[in-house]
């Protein structure tokens, strides 16, 4: 798919953690709140594509409820653990990002079976090592909207999902736009099909009584959108299954840590057209965050 994970349920990024994440409860008005964290990936794989190779990668993030207004700003940056050069050729350096996000939550239809949870944003995926005004230019951008249902199957804490993402390169003529040897851009859309299951299992601390097991499947419809610099073309077709396995352990005074253990099937494998070599990718992610 497009570029990180994200997740309608408090992210990738389809971005990420995400991932994704689409509105959370209300936060009450006048109150400033958020996260600030830090990822360790022993995989950077974003929208289903290995961007780093084999190699593993950092993450640390800042995501602020704006005073309960229903807009928010997310900001990242990642990293590969390496030096080099990588796979596309551009150096590892080169390809360290960082993603400015404004998005805005909500939701209608409270209490009823067709809740509907929503986020709508822009996002920002800046490589500050490249010129941003030259050919040389990987920027891209994108716009999002991304639903959830949380009572729509019936079933507590068993939630559907939908995000709908527009890709586009920052400058045509670029390495993500029209320069690309094989004619691939990221001006295309993203689908992201969701199911999400929080199962409440017996706490392992007498601080934590009970813990929430958070199931996560997606699925991945292309319709060309590649991100890729080096040459890669993802046609329309669906690209992957990723299944996620997460839990959060809370450590006291707003710290917690979620371990997730995430597994990926690559559909489109193929070298130059698929979004991955590696058919199954299977990787870890431990995440330390401050909630205030």
């Amino acid at each position: 798919m497009l570029k990180k994970e994200f997740l309608l349920v408090a992210v990738i990024l389809f971005g990420t953690i995400g991932s994704v994440a689409v509105a959370a409860e209300p936060q009450a008005p006048g109150e400033l709140h958020g996260d600030i964290g830090f990822t360790y990936n022993t995989l950077h794989v974003w929208r289903g594509y290995l961007t780093y190779g084999h190699h593993s990668s950092v993450q640390a993030f800042i995501d602020l409820d704006l005073m309960g207004t229903g807009f928010g700003i997310d900001v990242q940056t990642q990293r590969a653990n390496a030096s080099g050069s990588n796979p596309d050729g551009l150096g590892y350096n080169n390809e360290q990002r960082w993603d400015y996000t404004l998005h805005y939550a909500g939701a209608f239809e409270a209490d009823q079976t067709w809740e509907t949870r929503y986020m709508v944003g822009y996002r920002y995926f800046n490589y500050p090592e490249m010129d941003s005004h030259t050919r040389n230019s990987i920027d891209l951008q994108e716009m999002f909207v991304g639903f959830s249902f949380p009572k729509l199957l019936g079933i507590p804490r068993l939630v559907p999902g939908y995000v709908l993402i527009k890709g586009w390169p920052s400058n045509s003529d670029t390495w993500v736009g029209g320069r690309n040897p094989n004619h691939g851009t990221y001006a295309g859309w993203g689908h992201v099909f969701m199911l999400d299951y929080g199962l409440p299992v017996s706490g392992l601390t007498a601080e934590t009584p009970e813990q929430i097991l958070n199931f996560h499947v997606e699925t991945v419809y292309n319709d060309g959108a590649d991100p890729r610099p080096g040459g890669g073309y993802t046609d329309s077709d669906w690209t992957h299954v990723l299944f996620t396995l997460s839990t959060d352990f809370n450590l006291g005074n707003g710290m917690i840590f979620t371990p997730a253990l995430s597994h990926q099937i690559t559909m489109e494998d193929d070298a130059t057209r698929g979004v991955s070599p590696d058919h199954n990718m299977t990787w870890a992610s431990l995440t330390v965050k401050y909630k205030f």
